[in-house]
Formats: structure tokens, C-alpha cells, sequence
């Protein structure tokens, strides 16, 4: 079926995205293989190059992709002057090694650096990187004040809080380069030290505007009201969710560390036991829903996609471990697994069912707004 162009119906339901996203980290969680990690990379860009808007939250994934590749230097940095508990027979270079006293068993400075080690440390990295990069896609796609319209009433003040957190550095980023640009326009300089600071303080007076907006503007929808509930409800309330949340946690743990058969039956307990609570939560909660967000076939391929690749992946690493976790030891050139790339490749998905960004003069100016174009007939404006 044809992608329609994103109006204010046909816009995907955010936490599809989201749930895209943690699904290709899962599977990024799995494996250390360089070849598997740069698939998921480069499955996850092309579906945000396909569907990202021209948001100020989309334009934050090239500062995800930056921070991945820091994690990556910092990974190999500490590996090369702090040692590693991976052994090797490839000597790189010999540092000088500083003394350390003997509470410090353990720890070194310097000393001999292997190939394994930092071909170890690559893959480390490598992973963490793409953990990011997957949540910087999602970041990227997902509008999160649509986000916010769908969690549920008991966690609608901390979802304020989360949203507000989260659009905080996309919005940054964009003033960064809006104020760069204007200052390459008026033939000042905006790269190095100085044209950071000179930078920073209209970025910061900028981040503060905003922020007493947004404060006006909750205080004007009465942001905080509450509704009385019996003191039995609330009890229950906590109950569940603090015993749900439990649950979740505690069968998160079996399902990866693949310690026994309890952790899946704990999994869906907490699950039902939490939504139970966010369902009596909700009560409190007096706030109206105004067009509120629906799940669609579109939505549903498109989280879909992302929980098929997280359990193709899960199950590769029953049947071929040795396929998703290549040997530092001894060094061996990595190998691209065929099921479990074929697998990756199911996270393309959203790249052609997902509905396509909008386009021209409505586009931007929705996109100023964050939110999607309304749809109408366009009226051309009289020239002079």
C-alpha cells in the first residue's frame, strides 16, 4: 500500500516509533558483532532520512550519531591507558606503567596494550553507540507533544516532565544553528571558542523565553489539578503499580540474562498488574483528551516491525551465539550472519508504510509550531 502524506489523521502514533526504536536497541543489546551493529546503524538512519520531518526535535539525530561516536573514542581511550581484563598476544605499544599501592590490585596505568583489548574495547563501544543512535532515531521521529496526548493520566505530570527534558536538547540545537547561520550571514566568525560564546548567551536567553512560555502556558490549561479519590483506591493504586513495576523489572532481567523460565511469566504479571494501576492512577487526573491519538494498520507495522527484529534477534542468540558475539580472543574477522542480518533488515519496514513527511511552505510552518500541517485548500496570496 502507498504512504500518504503526515496531515493531522494520517500522522503516525508516536509511541509506534518509539517502540520501533527500543526494539532495534534490544537487538542491539545482543550482539557484539561490528557488521550486525552497523546494519542496525544504517537501518536506522535510512528510516529516519525517509520519514523525519523538518521538526526542531528531527533535527537532533546527527547530535545522537556525534555523541555515539565520542562514546566510542572515549571506550578506546580508556582501553589504551587503562588497561584491559582481556588477554592478548598482539602487542600494540608498551606504555610506561605508573606503581600503584596494593589496595589497587586490579588497576593499572599504562603497560602493554594488545590488539584483543582494544578490538574488545571496539565492540563495547560499538554496542553502547548503537543503543544511542537507536533512541536518537526515535527522538527524532516521534513528535513528543503527541507523545504526551497518549500516556496515560497517571503518568501525565511526569510525562510533562520527560517531554519537556526531551525537547530540550533538540530545541538547543536548533538555536545553535540558527544563530551560526545569522552570524555567517553577517560576515561574523561562529566557529571556535569565540563564536561559542558569543553564541551561548542568545541560545541560553532563548532556552529561558521558552521556558516561561511554557510555564504561562500550563498555568493557563490548569496544569496540576487533581481530583479527590478514596484513600482504599490510592493504596491499591501504589500497590499495583510499585508491585507491577517489580515484576517488570524482575522478569526484564530473566528474559536477557537468560537465567530461567520465570521471566516471562513475570514479565506479563507486572505488565497486567501495572496497567491496573496507571488505569486507577488515572482517576485522579482531570484533564480532557482532544483528538486523541489512535492506533492504525500503519502504526501497527510500524512497532511491529521493530518488536519482530528485537525477537528474530533474541531468538538467533538461542540457536547461534557464537554468531551474534565474534572472538577477541583469538582475533578473527567478523562474520555477517545471514538469518540474523536478513532479521535487521525487517526494521526497513517503516521506511515505506509509515506516512511520508509533509512537504512545502505548510510543512515548515507546521513544523515551527510542532505539529502537523492542517489540510485545506490553499489560497494564493495577492502579489503587489
Amino acid at each position: 500500500m502507498s504512504a500518504p502524506r503526515t496531515t493531522r489523521t494520517t500522522a503516525l502514533h508516536a509511541g509506534a516509533w518509539w517502540l520501533w526504536a527500543l526494539g532495534l536497541a534490544t537487538a542491539a543489546s545482543r550482539t557484539t558483532d561490528p557488521l550486525l551493529l552497523g546494519l542496525l546503524v544504517g537501518v536506522a538512519g535510512y528510516v529516519v532520512a525517509a520519514r523525519r520531518t523538518q521538526a526542531p526535535w528531527a533535527r537532533s539525530y546527527g547530535a545522537f550519531v556525534k555523541l555515539g561516536l565520542v562514546v566510542i573514542a572515549i571506550r578506546l581511550v580508556f582501553a589504551f591507558f587503562l588497561g584491559s581484563p582481556i588477554p592478548g598476544t598482539h602487542t600494540v605499544v608498551t606504555l610506561p606503567e605508573v606503581p600503584l599501592p596494593d589496595w589497587a590490585k586490579g588497576v593499572r596505568i599504562g603497560g602493554r596494550v594488545t590488539a584483543e583489548a582494544m578490538v574488545f574495547a571496539l565492540y563495547d563501544g560499538l554496542k553502547l553507540a548503537t543503543l544511542l543512535i537507536c533512541v536518537g532515531a526515535a527522538n527524532a521521529l516521534a513528535n513528543p507533544a503527541r507523545l504526551l496526548k497518549s500516556l496515560p493520566g497517571a503518568l501525565y505530570e511526569a510525562g510533562v516532565a520527560v517531554v519537556v527534558a526531551m525537547t530540550f536538547a533538540p530545541n538547543l540545537v536548533a538555536d545553535v544553528q540558527r544563530l551560526r547561520a545569522a552570524r555567517r550571514l553577517r560576515g561574523r566568525p561562529d566557529r571556535g571558542l569565540r563564536g561559542l560564546l558569543q553564541v551561548g548567551v542568545p541560545v541560553l536567553e532563548g532556552a529561558l523565553e521558552r521556558s516561561v512560555a511554557l510555564a504561562a502556558a500550563m498555568d493557563a490549561r490548569g496544569y496540576g489539578r487533581s481530583a479527590e479519590v478514596p484513600r482504599a483506591v490510592r493504596r491499591t493504586t501504589s500497590a499495583l503499580t510499585l508491585g507491577g513495576l517489580l515484576g517488570i523489572c524482575a522478569g526484564t532481567y530473566g528474559l536477557l540474562g537468560a537465567s530461567g523460565g520465570y521471566g516471562l511469566p513475570l514479565l506479563l504479571a507486572g505488565l497486567a498488574a501495572a496497567l491496573g494501576g496507571l488505569w486507577l492512577g488515572g482517576r485522579r487526573s482531570v484533564r480532557s483528551r482532544y483528538r486523541p491519538e489512535r492506533w492504525g494498520v500503519r502504526a501497527c507495522l510500524v512497532a511491529g516491525s521493530g518488536v519482530a527484529v528485537a525477537a528474530l534477534m533474541i531468538w538467533a542468540g538461542a540457536y547461534a551465539p557464537a554468531a551474534l558475539h565474534p572472538p577477541a580472543v583469538p582475533l578473527t574477522a567478523p562474520v555477517l550472519p545471514l538469518w540474523p542480518a536478513v532479521s535487521v533488515l525487517v526494521g526497513l519496514l517503516p521506511a515505506f508504510v509509515a506516512p511520508l513527511p509533509p512537504s512545502g511552505d505548510r510543512a515548515d510552518r507546521a513544523a515551527s509550531r510542532g505539529r502537523a500541517p492542517d489540510v485545506g485548500p490553499r489560497v494564493k496570496e495577492p502579489t503587489p
